[in-house]
């Protein structure tokens, strides 16, 4: 998968993406915050912690697209403003969507970034060290919110098919743009 891009620039490519996708989720907290405060008062210290977490990944990568005189991914847009509408429509939802929604986004990021990790092996250490200081948080988020969501049902499985796909075709995108 990445590793068809390793001999075009494969890290600055990721780390691009990376922070698209970082903006993306600090906008989906954003969201959710809004309408936490009358769907989901308890858990506001908790998106707001996670946004916190958000906000320093998308931080990290930043600097790293600034130390290599990087211009951010043409997908950031649509990740922030997806985010954004993602984050007030799970809002509204309540707060079971709110976590599913976390699990999903969590469970593909996750696979990606072990795969980025992978693919980029030594060949890009800087990349290598930006991505693994953030897989425990988002790990993190992904194991509190499963806690949360519980098993749920048939529409909590259909939000979580959906926000999954969504985001797999957000990275997929953001490598190719």
């Amino acid at each position: 998968m990445i590793s068809t891009y390793l001999n075009s620039g494969a890290g600055d490519r990721i780390l691009k993406v990376n922070h698209a996708g970082e903006h993306g989720a600090v906008n989906i907290y954003a969201g959710q915050l809004l309408l936490a405060r009358l769907r989901a008062g308890t858990m506001l210290a908790e998106l707001a912690e996670f946004k916190a977490h958000e906000e320093r990944h998308r931080s990290i990568f930043a600097g790293e697209l600034e130390r290599r005189v990087l211009r951010r991914c043409r997908s950031c847009w649509l990740c922030g403003t997806g985010g954004f509408l993602l984050g007030l429509f799970t809002g509204v939802l309540g707060p079971q969507a709110m976590a599913t929604t976390t699990v999903a986004v969590e469970r593909v990021v996750l696979q990606h970034l072990q795969q980025q990790l992978h693919d980029l092996g030594q060949a890009d250490p800087e990349a290598s060290r930006a991505i693994s200081a953030i897989v425990r948080d988002e790990q993190e988020h992904h194991d509190r919110s499963a806690a949360r969501a519980g098993s749920g049902g048939f529409l909590n499985r259909l939000l979580a098919a959906i926000v999954s796909g969504a985001t797999e075709v957000v990275i997929w995108l953001g490598m190719r743009l």
